[in-house]
């Protein structure tokens, strides 16, 4: 049975860091230095001496842990290969092994947790590293000629196949002590990780990367030997090579390192920290901590679950709201201290339900029909919940002959669009949403907005005659479309679109990443023709409608909309941690808003409740 890994402070991870990154550097080298047993170039071998023994002082230095004696004696070996100038391959799989062998004994990140974005690794290389490195990697950069040692040419391939895409981000990370590869630290982890991905594609052409998606494509004995990002960010082409031969080797690490997202590491790496935080979240309830199994059983769904929701989705609905239902029993349970058999059995029906999805997540799945349907079906539902609002307010300031106020209603919703836009790159090149933040953006925006539809509702039902109309027409509504209302609409405008963009942003995003890029615009597209539709035929209906009826139906749509609103707020607060969960054995009606649990029920409840007592009091009186 193997040792648990030894928990280091930061300082000492540093340090294990820099041991495993020193070895990689003397696999990589060392045939710089030494070739059939003779020093080709006696200051590279001089450091290769070097660096052997500062692994093996740094690793005598890590805190004691049951592999340490073993590793010690490992990196000596090592010393003696390179101190008899044994063959460069013996000495770069001794190295490699001896670093794979501290990875394990002192774990450090091996992959990023997101999945790498290649254009904007571009975009960072043009700033940082072309001056040097050359625009293809070859290590030309103008300001090459002036630095001793050499800069690192990328597209050397021999180089190339000794390194991992972990390795770069090591140097990355760290630089190279003794030549003028600075420290990349301040980078966001993303964009260390987004570099060391683009930089390893230098050796590999788009030929060999065509081949490899034929080969990732037909054969799934290859598939199975990537099963998420942190075996494609350790894997070496040369030691991919002593399994499937250097060629097809070459091929899918030109591939894989210009398409990471074929891996899939955002369903099975993502599904597999759920499965993990609830055998944890089961563990801490049997030894009767019920905090602990509450708190790991919401990060299953958050770090987890959460993260692959969107794509989950696009793929099969059904089945994503089957394991958001089922997570939420797990923390009912455990909320209400339920037995332990009766949280087992629900977090064994979980493990069945992700086999599920990720089958359902793996990329064979994505192809330019799911990508179309996903993507319009996304915008579409999300689309048309603030359309209703929006148009129902652009109708009723015609129907009030205001159309001066209509300019705040479009700034609201425009507004809205700009800001999504800020949000999507905020997430994209600055930081990472988390899932807890998605859920607390979106259940206060619905609350909110439910509060404000309650309001506009119970004014609607009260001008619901048209003789109590003219009469505010004539004697309030100039003073009460007054700039501070007219910039109430523009708030509204702003609140109910901006959380449906959100929500689409999120979605949208999670869906590029699995490629048909063209099917996603042309969804995209399909469903904004069909909003565009929708709004003028609602717009067209409103001018023809009596001016009592109108405000009858558009009473009743934002009296039903703030009990939608209502339920789903309470929903994502649920997802979020922030208000307890009870589950109840009712059937789940999403275009309701209706989650089946104690609390979202008594919100909806509390909304209805509001608005028939609000109704009656504001109903129109009867003329004597």
């Amino acid at each position: 049975m193997g040792s648990a890994p030894t928990v280091v402070s930061a300082q000492e991870a540093a340090s294990s860091q820099t041991a495993w990154r020193l070895l990689d550097y003397l696999a990589v080298d060392y045939s710089g230095a030494v070739q059939n047993g003779q020093v080709i170039s006696p200051s590279e071998y001089a450091e290769m001496n070097e660096f052997a023994g500062q692994v093996r002082e740094r690793i005598a230095a890590l805190p004691t842990h049951p592999a340490q004696p073993a590793l010690i004696a490992k990196a000596r070996t090592l010393e003696a290969a390179i101190t008899a100038k044994q063959d460069p391959k013996v000495v770069a799989g001794q190295a490699h092994a001896l670093a794979a062998e501290l990875l394990a004994a002192y774990p450090t990140p091996l992959a990023p947790i997101r999945m790498p974005d290649l254009t904007r690794g571009a975009k960072l290389y043009a700033e940082n590293c072309s001056s040097c490195h050359g625009v293809a990697g070859g290590g030309d950069g103008p300001l090459a000629a002036d630095l001793d040692p050499p800069v690192i040419a990328f597209a050397d391939v021999e180089r190339a196949r000794q390194r991992s895409a972990f390795g770069l981000y090591q140097v990355i990370n760290q630089g190279l002590d003794g030549t003028a590869m600075a420290s990349f630290s301040h980078l966001p982890t993303d964009e260390q990780w987004d570099l060391a991905f683009y930089v390893g594609r230098f050796a590999f052409s788009e030929e060999q990367a065509a081949e490899g998606e034929n080969l990732w494509t037909v054969d799934a004995t290859i598939r199975a030997r990537f099963p998420d990002l942190k075996a494609l960010s350790q894997m070496t082409p040369a030691a991919l090579a002593d399994i499937v031969g250097e060629a097809k080797a070459d091929a899918l690490t030109a591939y894989l390192r210009r398409h990471p997202e074929a891996v899939g590491q955002q369903s099975s790496g993502s599904l597999d920290i759920a499965r993990r935080k609830l055998r944890e979240s089961l563990a801490a309830y049997e030894a009767g901590d019920k905090r602990k199994a509450t708190d790991l059983a919401l990060a299953a769904y958050l770090d987890g679950f959460e993260p692959v929701e969107p794509m989950l989705t696009a793929r099969n609905k059904a089945l994503m709201l089957r394991i958001e239902t089922a997570m939420g029993q797990v923390r009912g349970a455990i909320s209400r201290n339920a037995p332990v058999s009766e949280v087992r059995a629900e977090i064994e029906q979980l493990d069945g339900l992700f086999v599920d999805a990720a089958r359902a997540l793996e990329p064979d799945e994505a192809s330019n029909t799911s990508s179309f349907l996903g993507a319009f079906a996304v915008l579409l539902r999300e689309g048309l919940e603030a359309l209703l609002i929006v148009v129902a307010m652009i109708a009723f300031l015609r129907k009030a002959e205001r159309t001066d106020v209509l300019p705040y209603v479009h700034g609201g919703w425009v507004a809205a669009l700009v800001a999504g836009g800020l949000t999507w790159m905020a997430a994209t090149y600055l930081i990472t949403i988390s899932g807890a933040s998605r859920e607390l953006t979106e259940g206060f925006g619905s609350l909110i907005a439910s509060a404000v539809l309650i309001s506009v509702g119970l004014w609607m039902h009260g001008k619901a005659q048209a003789d109590a109309w003219q009469v505010y027409i004539r004697e309030k509504l100039s003073k009460a479309l007054s700039k501070k209302s007219a910039w109430f609409l523009f708030l509204l405008a702003f609140i109910v679109v901006y959380r449906e963009v959100f929500e689409t942003i999120l979605f949208l995003t999670a869906l590029w990443t699995q490629g048909g890029g063209a099917a996603m615009l042309a969804g995209i597209g399909a469903a904004a023709v069909v909003l565009a539709v929708v709004a003028w035929v609602m717009l067209r209906l409103s001018r023809s409608l009596p001016i009592s009826k109108f405000f009858q139906y558009s009473a009743v749509l934002m009296a039903i909309l703030a009990v939608v609103l209502a339920g789903k707020g309470v929903a994502a607060l649920q997802e979020a941690g922030l208000i307890s969960l009870h589950p109840l054995a009712l059937p789940r009606i999403d275009w309701l808003g209706f989650y089946p649990t104690i609390e979202g029920v008594f919100a909806q409840l509390f909304v209805v409740m509001a608005l028939a007592i609000g109704f009656f009091l504001a109903r129109p009186k009867a003329r004597v």
